[in-house]
């Protein structure tokens, strides 16, 4: 890391949020300058800052910036669960644990390294080739994966009109009140903590449609049917509806009757009608061993 720089706040910088003056001045992005901050490495007048501080004319900005590895998709020989596969497309059931794409913390192992060692030239972004939906790290489930450019174009139009439905599986905390519902929240990211998100007025339009399974002690099975896809949606969703998702980490929190390493929940079922020839598709995958232990107990 090189020696940190120095900026003197201006008078017509006078209010900004700091984070956004240092990548001004600095040219980096905000993603870099966030992460610096985080580490650390942002200081204001000498005083560790958060990413929100406000700055005035005249304060003493320090700052050291690391700039991020490039990332690589790398192929990898990982074990897929192949569900359906044909010349246009595929099917693969995630296992919880696997990230879907590399990002910065998880630059292998991915979901998408192992579809790279699976089929050469897939098509679209270098880190997200062939991906017509994700899911988080612990969410296990079934995901679409095209092998076209064809078919990447007509399911990710599907995808924009609500054409693929998706449907999840996912344990909850309390019982809600009703036994079916929608959840309407726009959801944009957290300005306290950009690892998580929120309803925020300003935030991307989010419809979840849930229904009741089972009453469990302290806790339900619930179904889910997404009109949207935004990131965390259905956990944001119900943690703000009072009713987070078991062990989801960021969301909600642990219950000690269940062992799992994050969030219970479970894309279920997958329809769509295939990209070339029209027909319908429809799969479904049965929940983890893990996820079917929790669920036993918390019927105890």
């Amino acid at each position: 890391m090189s020696a940190p720089a120095k900026h003197v706040v201006a008078e017509d910088e006078s209010g900004s949020r700091i984070d956004v003056v240092v990548a001004r001045v600095s040219g980096a992005s905000r993603a870099i300058v966030a992460d610096a901050i985080e580490r650390g490495h942002v200081t204001l007048n000498g005083a560790a800052v958060k990413r929100s501080t406000a700055v005035e004319a005249g304060d003493a900005l320090s700052y050291a910036l690391t700039p991020r590895e490039e990332l690589v998709a790398t192929p990898q020989a990982i074990p897929l669960d192949i569900v359906f596969e044909d010349d246009e497309l595929l099917v693969v059931n995630k296992p919880a644990g696997m990230v879907t794409h590399p990002a910065h913390g998880a630059r292998d192992g991915t979901l998408v390294n192992a579809l790279a060692a699976h089929v050469a030239n897939l098509p679209g972004d270098a880190l997200r080739p062939g991906l017509i939906h994700r899911l988080d790290r612990d969410t296990s489930g079934l995901l679409a994966v095209a092998k076209t450019d064809r078919s990447l174009r007509i399911l990710g139009k599907a995808m924009m009109r609500h054409a693929i439905e998706r449907e999840y599986l996912g344990l909850v905390l309390n019982v809600p009140e009703q036994p079916e519902g929608t959840i309407e929240g726009a959801i944009g990211r957290d300005e306290h903590n950009r690892h998580k998100y929120a309803i925020r007025a300003e935030g991307r339009p989010a419809v979840t449609h849930y229904l009741l399974r089972e009453t469990l002690n302290g806790a339900a099975e619930l179904s889910f049917r997404l009109e949207t896809g935004r990131t965390h949606q259905i956990r944001v969703h119900m943690a703000a509806f009072g009713l987070p998702i078991v062990n989801d980490p960021i969301y909600g929190r642990r219950d000690p009757r269940v062992h799992l390493p994050g969030q219970a929940l479970h894309a279920w079922r997958l329809r769509f009608r295939h990209p070339v020839t029209g027909a319908p598709l429809e799969f479904e995958a049965s929940p983890t061993p893990a996820y079917v232990a929790a669920r036993e107990a918390l019927r105890a």
